[in-house]
Parts: structure tokens; sequence; C-alpha cells
């Protein structure tokens, strides 16, 4: 079933969400309506809280950007097959010299602008089965980690502009908020105004 995606504005997208633990009602039917929001809107990734629930879940697959060209042999194979779902994570470090890249957010269409995040993390994790995971993703793998692991910490891509992006972007996120926007998937709008 295919989920509205919850816009900029939404309260929920700035709260910390809380850990779940393995007798979560439905959670088979959840990450299966995910999976499907996620892929009917062309995302790579998706956090529960854009689906309105402030849970400690987000599940990526990264199979799309497999064909940027600007990539090498060995990153886009990465890309390629993977496809996971991180329940109750935790970025236990995250190493490197950061780097700017070109992020967009399904809560935030047709915004997108450079971040700069750093190349290299631990994160840990149990998967769907609950079965606890301790790995380490570098590059573009990384930074897709990393904009969904800022969705269950209350944090949009927006939050890491400068001042300066940020007073730049108000009018169109105010707009946003407001459902005055063309978007091809569904999304719930938290400042439409009602009876119109």
């Amino acid at each position: 079933m295919i989920l509205p995606i919850v816009a900029y504005g939404d309260p929920v997208l700035r709260k910390v969400a809380k850990d779940i633990d393995s007798d979560y009602p439905k959670l088979t039917d959840l990450i299966a309506n995910m999976w499907e929001t996620m892929y009917n809107a062309h995302g790579v990734g998706l956090a529960a809280p854009q689906i309105g629930l402030p849970i400690r879940m987000f599940l990526v697959d990264t199979s799309p950007f497999a064909d940027d060209e600007d990539l090498g042999p060995e990153e886009q194979e990465a890309l390629k097959g993977f496809k996971k779902v991180f329940i109750n994570a935790k970025i236990e470090e995250e190493t490197g010299e950061e780097w700017d890249f070109n992020e967009g957010c399904l809560s935030i269409p047709d915004i997108r602008e450079d971040v700069k995040r750093k190349p290299q993390l631990r994160i840990s994790y149990v998967d769907e089965d609950f079965k606890p995971q301790t790995e380490i993703y570098d590059g573009l793998l990384a930074r897709v980690i990393q904009h969904e692991y800022d969705h269950i910490e209350g944090v949009l891509f927006t939050d890491k502009l400068s001042s300066l992006k940020k007073r730049l972007l108000k009018n169109r996120l105010d707009k946003i908020s407001k459902g005055k926007i063309n978007v091809d998937y569904k999304m719930r709008f938290p400042n439409i105004k009602k009876g119109r």
C-alpha cells in the first residue's frame, strides 16, 4: 500500500524517533508498504518519520545510483545490490574529509542542494529479523544512510545549509508545507488551509 509522504513543516519530521522492539504491530506490512511508497516516489531511501511514524526505522535501496558513470566500478557494484532495512540504528562514528554532494528529499520536493558529509561511517542496528549488525560504509552508500539516519534524529538536509542558503529557500519551503507544489506521488501537507 502506498502511503502519503509527510511534507516539510510537519512536526513529526523534527522528532527524535524512538526505538522499537520485535513485537511492533504489523512490522512486516509496514516495511512492505514503505518499500512500495519509496519506489512509487522514485526514492533511494525512506525513513519512518517521512510517513508520519516517529520510530527508528529506515530503508535504503541504492540501485538507481549504480548507473552513475562518475563512480568507479567498485562503488557502482556496491550500490547495485544494496537493499536494507535499518531498525534502531546508531551511527557510532563518522570519519574522513567532508565532501559535497547534491542531495534532495522526498519530504522536500523540488529542492536540491550541496551538503557536506564525512565519507565513512560505522553504524550498528538490527535488521528486519532483529539480528544485531555493525557495519562500515563509505562513499555514496554512507551518504544515503547518513541522510536517512538524520530523519530518525529529527534533522533535515536543509538544516545543514548555510544561513544565507536557508534564507534564500525559506519561501519555497513555506510553499511546500502549504502544498503549493506539484508532485507525482502522494503527500501529506501540514499547513494546507482546511475548506479550500
